[in-house]
Parts: C-alpha cells; sequence; structure tokens
C-alpha cells in the first residue's frame, strides 16, 4: 500500500495504480521476442523510434492486430466507436511499411446488428491492407449463434467458422472460443474444434512458427470475471511442441502478457473503449472514469512483425494519442 494511502482505502489505490499501468502502456511499447523472454521499450521519443527501427529492420514481413471495435456502442466512454475505429485503421495506413494483412480479434460489432456489420464492412474496405482476417468475439454471435458474423466474415474451411493458413513460413491458426460458453462466461472451444486443431498441427515441423489468434484470453487471465478459456489447456498441449508459439487475444481490451515455456500470450487494446484492470472494481465493463482528452491513450493497434532468421516475432504497441 502507498505511504499516503489510509487503511480501507484499497479500490482507490488499485483504481490509482491502474491508471498509471494504462498511462505507460499508452505511449505505446515494442515488444521484441528472444530464446522465448520478452523485452519491452517505450515508444514516443525520436531515439525509441531509431530503436524499434533496428528491433525491426530485418523482418520478413508484418502484420496488425486490432480488436473489439464493438461498432454500434455509443455510450461513456466513447459514444463515436466509428471515429476511433477510423482513426485505427487511418494509423495502420499511415505506417511507412504496409503490414501485409490486418488481423481483428473479434467484437467487431456491440450488437450483431447488420447494420453494424455493414459499418465495419464499408471502413475495413477503406485500408490500404486490403487482406483481412477475423475470427468473432461473444458480441458477433448474439441472436443467431454467429450465422451473419461467418456469412460476412468467415473464412469458410470448416463448418464451424476456425481456420488456419500459412504465410512467409509462419503457421497462422485462428479459433472460435465465443460459442456455448462455459460457467462465468469462460471460452470453450469444444471437441469438434480441438480435433481439427489436432490434425491442423499434425504435419507441421516442430520448427514452424505458429500463431494463434482468437477472442478470449486462451490462458486463465482472470477466470471470475471470465478471462480465461475453460479448455484451452487441451489445445496448449498441442503447441507445446512447436519453439515458438505466439498466441494473440483481444476481450478485456488492454495489454496483458504471459510467456508459459515457448508459448507468449498477448491480449490487445480495444479501439472502443478501455476495460478496468482484473479484479478492479465491480466487474469487467466499459472504462467511463477517464480524464478529459484521454481517451486515445486507452486506445490502439499492435503492428507484427516476423525475423525469418530468428524465428521470432516484434510487437509493437501503439495509442492512438
Amino acid at each position: 500500500m502507498d505511504h499516503d494511502d489510509a487503511p480501507g482505502d484499497h479500490a482507490s489505490t488499485d483504481r490509482r495504480r491502474f491508471l498509471k499501468c494504462m498511462a505507460w502502456a499508452g505511449a505505446g511499447t515494442l515488444w521484441t521476442m528472444h530464446a522465448g523472454v520478452l523485452q519491452a521499450r517505450m515508444l514516443g521519443g525520436e531515439s525509441d523510434a531509431g530503436a524499434a527501427a533496428d528491433a525491426l529492420k530485418d523482418a520478413t514481413f508484418s502484420f496488425v492486430q486490432i480488436s473489439d471495435s464493438h461498432i454500434g456502442f455509443t455510450k461513456a466512454p466513447n459514444p463515436d466507436v466509428t471515429g476511433t475505429l477510423r482513426a485505427s485503421l487511418a494509423r495502420i495506413d499511415a505506417q511507412h511499411i504496409q503490414p501485409d494483412f490486418i488481423i481483428h480479434t473479434g467484437d467487431l460489432t456491440h450488437l450483431s446488428r447488420p447494420d453494424e456489420f455493414d459499418t465495419v464492412d464499408q471502413l475495413m474496405r477503406t485500408s490500404r491492407t486490403k487482406r483481412a482476417f477475423f475470427v468473432p468475439g461473444e458480441h458477433d454471435v448474439i441472436g443467431d449463434n454467429g450465422r451473419e458474423f461467418f456469412h460476412r466474415f468467415g473464412e469458410r474451411q470448416t463448418e464451424g467458422g476456425w481456420y488456419s493458413f500459412d504465410h512467409h513460413g509462419v503457421h497462422f491458426v485462428g479459433l472460435v472460443n465465443v460459442l456455448n460458453l462455459k460457467a462465468g462466461g469462460l471460452g470453450w472451444l469444444g471437441p469438434d474444434q480441438l480435433a481439427w486443431l489436432k490434425q491442423d498441427l499434425a504435419a507441421r515441423s516442430s520448427e514452424t512458427p505458429v500463431v494463434v489468434f482468437a477472442h478470449m484470453p486462451m490462458w486463465q487471465l482472470y477466470p471470475a470475471w471470465g478471462w480465461g478459456t475453460d479448455d484451452a489447456g487441451e489445445a496448449l498441449s498441442m503447441l507445446r511442441r512447436f519453439g515458438s508459439v505466439t498466441v494473440l487475444n483481444g476481450h478485456i481490451h488492454q495489454i496483458q502478457q504471459q510467456v508459459e515455456g515457448q508459448i507468449t500470450f498477448y491480449t490487445a487494446r480495444s479501439t472502443a473503449y478501455p476495460q478496468p484492470a482484473p479484479g478492479v472494481g465491480p466487474g469487467p465493463g466499459p472504462l467511463k472514469e477517464i480524464a478529459p482528452g484521454q481517451l486515445a491513450s486507452y486506445l490502439g493497434v499492435r503492428e507484427v512483425r516476423h525475423v525469418h532468421a530468428g524465428r521470432t516475432l516484434a510487437l509493437t504497441d501503439e495509442a492512438l494519442s
């Protein structure tokens, strides 16, 4: 406890610590992976920009992750989520080297309405990065079990909506963990998807870098709020033989990371609004206590570049501010 906090003031202390942490994250962070160990460098000044360029100069390709756009949301702290998604895409378009594609890790919409999906589709078509891959969030499957989402944004490789593809020697796997949620709202993959994943990975060499992306965290980040996937352990057991595995998720609207052996987990900022840190406050939901003009520092995009020689991934998180 901070010395200037009175006993019994734990909630306000946790909130202040969280806001300090989020302000730190809002400056943008470059993540580089070296032998499975992550190193962080703050971005912002010219020297940091130069360091970022040096760390990424050997990249063979790059892609960008965005998440949780919640098109259709109209309340505090962001009544203009269309505008902030547009700003995120503009940030991507402004990159000196254009990414090969965009991955959106779910909750494209807030209520799965056709007009909301229309808006997402129209905005994504404006991006200079013409290829995009999507997985659904729980807000994208409301009422129809994802039928509209999969019709518009699915890859149609499997009946269940999960899929994989290869790009410059890296194997990408898009998983669906927002249908048939378990107790407390935990995500679920299910036996059919796990059987498919086992078959999909069987022919891959253990030296193949693997990137897995889904909406809900694939580790038990905070089960009390449903921030995890109930049967993720079975999927992760199939991935442990690979030398480099990166797992990208959304859902919690903030940056968190976890390293378990050769598997590295990352969650992403939202393009719409932040949520509280795990366990801070009564539960998940839009974080409304944001100072005027500070919203953009909580939102952002993630760029990932693959360094072929070292089989590494370098990550840069950029806030919209």
